[in-house]
């Protein structure tokens, strides 16, 4: 872990409830279906891939999160949270059809048991009431931020069940002082207890939705924790076990912040510092920065992210602003629809999200926001590849999913500055909502300047004069676009270069000036090329006089898998030396890039 990384924290906090899991059950027969899959490490480990762990999450080594495709002991693949207990539900009523009589177990940290989905599925599987169905309630008061919200203070109260157990000591001595009375006595003894612990320990949720309650356990006694799974075998119906861990638990420096282990590069063991230098700030970094200044000039500002304060580079604003900061826990479809609400009543809420997770929230986009002309902002973090944390997490899909959205202004920006004036232009956008992507990792570098003006829906730019060919890029494709011409013009070929900016509306404008002359245009984006950018240009061509010529460049049609950015871009020929070659095999097929033929 200290040489690849990984999601340390709250995979050492699972450490002795896969122990007794694998101890008590049997798989793969008895199904265990892992949430998030952040603590499905020590169950990697123990299922066969501990040699190949040193391999975890590098190009073609072993994925950081179940996988169905890398070993049986992962029934499900899982990289999005709260869907653990939907499937376990289908798994338990598959094998119900069959007559199985095999454990499903599903482990849920408890910030995911506070999803939407999560509550279907707890919801569907109480009321079919089916036995030898197991879930796991791994609580330690965190999912990656601390978890917020009704249902974990609810969680909290449960565990005061220590003073619900002196209690029962208490009324059992006093109890035992009092000569037996028969029947009715034993009623009355049952009708105390019941009270007192209704009156204590609230399980009361649970186990009217269908579950028997046990718990809470401590989930680092691994003695406890086996005795208790042992005894599932006689328990009829379905069962909620409820065991307090800690996130990190074993490792100091984990335990103390969490947070910043969830999800780590290389770091030394002894210190716990990172091996990697700081380097530049990070696009959410400046993003949070950027939106503390808006909104330190406007009161109507707010912001809304879905657990993942720190992720998004939100932190410093809620630090500054508390009253007007929103985190709403792994609930991304409510945080649309509330931002949605917030925006009807005059407000404006910047949702932030990472592309992936924005996927869940496709239909509210659609419904709550786009339908009612609302003016919700979209910051989609981590767009394009994300490297080690593979196909669950990439983000490759939301130009083709937010293009098709009709009113929604999409803008991709290529550097800091970029991203600083188009954060400006959605506060000038009112009649809709609008969305910028930007890629996981660092800003560009580039010299900043003073951009708070806004930009005009749609406005384009060429960065760099061509005859020859043009080629427009979209957001963290420019940087590569402005290479791939240094290394065509060493072969005679002068390309023109235009920054997209918008990819909704386009600036139909200058794609027009950059295909005049009959030049062929080739579009770049760090998308699936399925319905992306290029396919918006595309539409956009068609409808202009004469024959233009179009190549999209893109990423190909398929789940990327895990590996850094660079060696996906690389094996997905998106690198300058490739996509030059790709535009010389066009343009005159029997040269190479040094001009022979």
């Amino acid at each position: 872990m200290s040489i690849r990384g990984g999601h340390l924290a709250s995979s050492l906090g699972a450490v002795e409830i896969t122990l007794a899991l694998h101890y008590v059950f049997d798989s793969p027969n008895d199904r265990m279906v892992w949430d998030v899959g952040h603590q499905s490490y020590a169950h990697k480990i123990i299922t066969g891939r501990r040699e190949a762990f040193r391999s975890l999450r590098t190009r073609n080594g072993i994925s950081g999160f179940p996988n169905i495709h890398e070993n049986e002991h992962d029934c499900f693949g899982v990289g999005h949270a709260c869907t653990a207990i939907s499937a376990a539900t289908g798994f338990a009523v598959a094998r119900d059809l069959r007559g199985g009589d095999n454990f499903i177990i599903s482990i849920v940290g408890d910030g995911a048991v506070s999803g939407g989905m999560s509550f279907e599925g707890i919801n569907h599987a109480g009321h079919l009431k089916m036995n030898r169905f197991v879930i796991i309630l791994n609580d330690n008061e965190m999912s990656i931020s601390k978890n917020v919200g009704a249902l974990a203070r609810y969680l909290t109260r449960i565990t005061t069940k220590k003073l619900y157990l002196q209690l029962e000591a208490d009324v059992w001595e006093l109890l035992g002082k009092i000569p037996a009375l028969g029947g009715k006595a034993r009623k009355l003894v049952s009708r105390i207890k019941e009270s007192i612990k209704n009156l204590v320990v609230p399980t009361i949720l649970f186990e009217e939705l269908g579950f028997r309650y046990l718990g809470p356990l401590d989930g680092h006694d691994i003695r406890q924790l086996v005795e208790t799974f042992s005894l599932l075998h006689q328990i009829p119906g379905p069962v909620m076990i409820h065991a307090m861990t800690k996130k990190g638990k074993g490792y100091q420096f984990a335990e103390i912040d969490a947070e910043k282990f969830h999800g780590v590069g290389s770091f030394y063991k002894k210190t716990g510092g990172s091996k990697t230098s700081p380097g530049l700030e990070s696009y959410s970094r400046f993003f949070g920065k950027t939106l503390c200044d808006i909104a330190s000039k406007d009161e109507k500002v707010v912001a809304v992210t879905a657990a993942m304060k720190e992720g998004t580079g939100l932190s410093e604003f809620a630090k500054k602003f508390p009253e007007r900061f929103f985190d709403v826990g792994i609930s991304e479809q409510h945080a649309v629809t509330f931002a949605a609400g917030l925006a009807k009543e005059g407000y404006k809420p910047f949702v932030a999200i990472y592309s992936t997770f924005l996927q869940r929230g496709f239909d509210q986009i659609i419904h709550d926001v786009a339908l009612q002309e609302l003016p919700v902002r979209f910051v989609v973090d981590r767009a394009g590849l994300v490297g080690r944390d593979g196909a669950t997490h990439h983000g490759v899909f939301d130009l083709s999913f937010l293009s098709i959205v009709p009113g929604l202004t999409l803008m991709a920006p290529a550097d800091e500055n970029e991203l600083s004036r188009m954060l400006y232009t959605m506060m000038s956008i009112e009649d809709g909502p609008s969305a910028i992507r930007f890629p996981r990792g660092n800003i560009a570098g580039v010299e900043l300047l003073e951009m708070k003006k806004p930009l005009r829906p749609g406005e384009g730019r060429i960065v760099r004069e061509g005859k020859d060919v043009s080629i427009m890029s979209v957001g963290s494709m420019l940087g590569m676009a402005m290479e791939t011409a240094a290394i065509l013009s060493r072969s005679g070929v002068e390309a023109t270069i235009a920054d997209a900016r918008f990819v909704k509306p386009l600036d139909l404008v200058m794609i027009r000036e950059i295909t005049d002359n009959n030049r062929i245009l080739f579009t770049m984006e760090e998308n699936t090329v399925n319905g992306g950018f290029g396919d918006q240009v595309s539409q956009a061509l068609a409808g202009l006089p004469g024959t233009r010529n179009l190549v999209r460049l893109g990423l190909s049609d398929r789940f990327i898998p895990h590996g850094t950015r660079e060696e996906l871009l690389e094996e997905e020929g998106l690198v300058p030396e490739e996509i030059a070659m790709k535009v010389l095999q066009v343009l005159q097929p029997d040269r190479d890039l040094e001009g022979r033929s």
